[in-house]
């Protein structure tokens, strides 16, 4: 709806995890240093933890995205699975079709077979699990127990942990002591501070074709910065709701005004003065129902 008002070529502000707007922020570019030097190392068990909206996921991608032929992924994006269920997961992404094997002890030897076939042929194996923090304690220990697989010399899977922060807490649990001893490396992935929120947003606005300087006020970033908490996902919201207001009003900069009113829209945002915010008007909502109700219009008379 914004794009053309804005001159972009694609929408900047995406809840899509798209590896190209990843951006490297300091803590952003650490975790994927980290991850990318643990899976050429050949390391077993890596965890990376993050808050809700933190990254983990555009990080999983861009991860995801960098590994080259000589690595076979395996990406199970839900994992809210039985470990039957995880084990078939698994399975497929390998490009086996479980359903030839239903008996499971098979169906691990199956995924055993293929895992040396392809080290034979100079291939390694990553298993990356996002939202981990959703695997019941019996679907963890599938995830501990095929890591088992292996060689008399060689680890033949490697795994990749991206959950939230109760993962660590339920790793805390002396049932989990021998999972918790296999991860060889943890890093926890923090939350922008104010000067990578300036960058960031550049960055992304940059990816998406805008050149026409700062889009964003002063201001307005620093209202953005409080409400989000630095939270790259509340951030990606709230900006999109600000050039969506913005583009209501004909607006071609975006002020503390206009990020009041996406704050304002925004039940996750935090909102430092609420009673200010609720005296401001318009929202983002009834801004879109107007600009429906024109476009309706326009269309009709048309």
């Amino acid at each position: 709806m914004y794009q053309e008002f804005f001159q972009l070529k694609m929408l900047p502000f995406s809840l899509t995890p798209n590896p190209n707007f990843f951006c490297q922020l300091k803590g952003h570019q650490e975790a994927f240093t980290t991850l990318q030097f643990c899976i050429h190392s050949g390391e077993g068990f890596i965890k990376i933890i993050g808050e809700v909206g933190s990254g983990k996921t555009l990080l999983c991608r861009k991860l995801l995205d960098s590994l080259d032929d000589t690595y076979v992924t395996a990406y199970i994006p839900n994992p809210d699975l039985t470990p039957v269920e995880l084990r078939k997961a698994f399975a497929r992404e390998l490009g086996l079709d479980p359903v030839r094997w239903q008996d499971q002890h098979e169906l691990l030897t199956a995924i055993y077979q293929h895992l040396i076939t392809l080290h034979a042929s100079g291939k390694k194996v990553v298993l990356l699990i996002d939202e981990a923090q959703a695997l019941s304690d019996d679907s963890l220990e599938t995830v501990r127990l095929l890591t088992n697989l292996e060689t008399e010399s060689t680890k033949l899977l490697q795994v990749v942990l991206f959950g939230q922060p109760e993962l660590n807490k339920r790793l805390h649990d002396p049932s989990f002591r021998q999972l918790k001893q296999r991860i060889t490396f943890s890093y926890i992935l923090p939350l922008m501070s104010r000067e990578d929120l300036d960058f960031y947003l550049h960055h992304r606005l940059s990816v998406a074709g805008y050149t026409q300087g700062n889009l964003f006020t002063k201001k307005a970033r620093n209202l953005m910065y409080k409400a989000s908490e630095g939270i790259p996902r509340i951030v990606n919201i709230l900006s999109h709701k600000a050039l969506l207001a913005a583009y209501g009003k004909g607006d071609k900069l975006i002020d503390h005004k206009l990020m009041r009113l996406a704050v304002q829209d925004t039940e996750i945002a935090n909102i430092p003065n609420k009673q200010n915010m609720l005296v401001l008007g318009l929202g983002i909502s009834m801004i879109v129902l107007i600009l429906m109700l024109v476009i309706y219009l326009i269309g009709s008379i048309a």
